[in-house]
């Protein structure tokens, strides 16, 4: 009576077992399909990453734009494996949840990071784009200075002054830059005043020869000389030149410059007289 009793507890869950080993034994092929399409997606997955790399690489030199969109293209290759291995053993509402959920956490993230995925994507038109490159010149933001690196999230600039600036990608992306490595020159200008009492076209002549001998002249650029007007003790001039950047830069262009003219005007007898407000400046010094 006991056995019987047994018999009829236990012979449901032998059933039910012998139900389950049969679906297993069903669904082995679309298993070991599974498994072998998710075999041939992972070596697509490193193919089309290398694809991706090479041909960024030939648009771009920034090395952390093209491991990321190589990363995300691995990525993106995978999951779509793994959503077709889903489909095939019959889970396509696990895929729709999966779907469902990674779109939830991307707007999630999204909006939690705003600021990060706006210097991440900002960095990428950049490096794309390549409006500035490493070892330019440039203002932007109100910041001078070289370019030293070219990041995702970031521009870093030597201010030619010993400081380092990092500069946000949005705000390089937005904002106006003035790239003065472009063409590879730069224009320099100076100021100067020369008494009332001196012979104007002299003076001229004497400035470009002074302005002209130097040795960092651009050689596609003339200098441009002009009186620009009557001061209260001086007739203003300037004189603007255009220089080679490989050879020198603007502020050690300017003194040179400044000081070619001292000389010249030196040799030739000609005063430069102080300005009121400078005599007035020193008397009080005084």
């Amino acid at each position: 009576m006991l056995l019987i009793e047994i018999s009829k507890k236990v012979d449901p869950v032998f059933v039910k077992l012998d139900k389950w080993f049969d679906l297993s034994i069903g669904y082995i092929p679309n298993v070991v399909m599974a498994i072998l399409l998710l075999v041939v997606f992972r070596y697509l997955a490193g193919y089309g990453g290398r694809i991706m790399a090479k041909g960024l690489s030939k648009a771009t030199e920034n090395e952390a734009l093209v491991s990321l969109i190589s990363a995300l293209t691995r990525i993106v290759i995978l999951t779509a494996g793994l959503f077709f291995a889903l489909g095939i053993l019959g889970l396509e509402k696990t895929v729709t949840s999966m779907v469902a959920g990674a779109g939830v956490i991307a707007l999630a993230l999204g909006f939690a990071f705003q600021d990060l995925t706006t210097n991440f994507i900002s960095g990428a038109f950049i490096a794309i784009q390549r409006p500035i490159k490493v070892g330019d010149i440039i203002e932007t933001n109100g910041f001078t200075g070289r370019v030293k690196s070219i990041n995702l999230r970031s521009v870093v600039i030597d201010n030619l002054a010993g400081q380092q600036i990092e500069i946000p990608s949005k705000d390089i992306f937005q904002k106006p830059i003035t790239n003065f490595t472009y063409s590879g020159e730069r224009r320099v200008q100076v100021d100067c005043g020369i008494s009332f009492t001196e012979d104007l076209a002299l003076i001229e002549k004497i400035s470009l020869q002074a302005i002209q001998s130097l040795g960092f002249l651009s050689t596609t650029r003339q200098v441009d000389f002009s009186y620009t007007k009557f001061g209260t003790s001086t007739i203003d001039f300037q004189i603007q030149f255009w220089i080679d950047q490989v050879k020198i830069g603007p502020g050690a262009a300017k003194s040179e410059a400044i000081k070619a003219l001292k000389t010249a005007f030196d040799i030739h007898g000609i005063s430069i007289p102080a300005r009121p407000a400078e005599v007035a400046g020193d008397v009080k010094k005084e």
